[in-house]
């Protein structure tokens, strides 16, 4: 990747921007999961027995609702529509960030393996951090998108309401429906979503190899390497240190290992996958198994 690509499509400011983008919508999704799986918190509506049948309909045609033929089985919605415009409303436009924020994941990812980026995090810390810190974090908005069991009936009663004020469904309805389908088997579409990012992934995760096995090694093995001493080499201990990837001294166990089960789990394992059509495919293949081995026994 040459600077030029990296400062014209400013990825590690696209990459910053969408994390912390990617935090808040996790924390909306969460709220949704956490008020939805309380009976004192959920809304209203979805504990009436008026709008149960209702309800029952909606999760069954969704995302395929007819509102104009369906006036029997939607009377309920249509006499509360403004009351659940009103209190869904803000739930509603929380799926469709996550929607523009997938988008947005899409178009950078895709740009970054255009510019056929070079992720190393002893030689550009901060932009392999950023970038294995994106997939975590896309990867648990999915997820815990999908583990709300609600979300059916929530887009779905919303569009209709909307319909039936407006006389047509919401702009963004058409896709979010579609969204939602897709990720009734989170980790098989995520699986297909990373496929086309194998090497770019793999690559980051490889570079915490020799870092991360020197950070879970034994007390002895620190011992036996002169890493945990204290009577070695007295005259020498109140020298400082000298690295070239101090950074990476800071980066705890915690937060590798979430890179390394997300990014296994997220992208299918692809990183136990690469093809082994040579001696140095090989000795990757045999890393990132190593790798994610590893980390699932720490």
């Amino acid at each position: 990747m040459s600077l030029t690509s990296a400062y014209q499509h400013k990825l590690a400011e696209k990459l910053t921007i969408l994390n912390d983008r990617g935090q808040g919508v996790l924390i909306r999704m969460y709220n949704i999961k956490k008020t939805c799986s309380d009976s004192k918190s959920k809304p209203p509506f979805l504990l009436e027995k008026s709008m149960e049948s209702s309800l029952k309909y909606i999760n069954k045609k969704f995302p395929n609702i007819d509102v104009r033929n369906s006036t029997q089985q939607l009377g309920p919605v249509h006499r509360e529509k403004a009351e659940i415009i009103r209190f869904l409303t803000n739930y509603y436009q929380s799926f469709v960030d996550v929607m523009e924020f997938r988008d947005h994941v899409y178009e950078l990812l895709n740009t970054i393996d255009a510019c056929q980026c070079h992720f190393d995090i002893s030689l550009n810390f901060d932009f392999t951090r950023s970038y294995l810190d994106l997939i975590v974090t896309y990867t648990s908005v999915i997820l815990l998108l999908s583990r709300i069991e609600d979300r059916r009936v929530l887009i779905g009663v919303y569009n209709c309401a909307h319909e039936m004020m407006h006389g047509h469904t919401d702009s963004s309805f058409a896709r979010l429906g579609q969204m939602i389908l897709e990720y009734d088997h989170p980790l098989k579409k995520l699986t297909e979503e990373f496929g086309p990012h194998t090497k770019a992934v793999s690559g980051a995760l490889l570079s915490l190899y020799f870092l991360f096995f020197r950070r879970t090694q034994g007390a002895d093995q620190w011992r036996n390497a002169q890493l945990l001493s204290l009577i070695s080499t007295p005259p020498a201990m109140i020298n400082p240190t000298n690295s070239d990837t101090m950074a990476c001294e800071y980066l705890s166990v915690e937060v590798m290992e979430r890179w390394i089960i997300t990014s296994a789990r997220s992208c299918g394992s692809c990183v136990c996958r690469v093809p082994c059509t040579s001696p140095s495919s090989g000795r990757m293949c045999y890393r990132c198994t190593r790798l994610l081995r590893t980390c699932l026994a720490v």
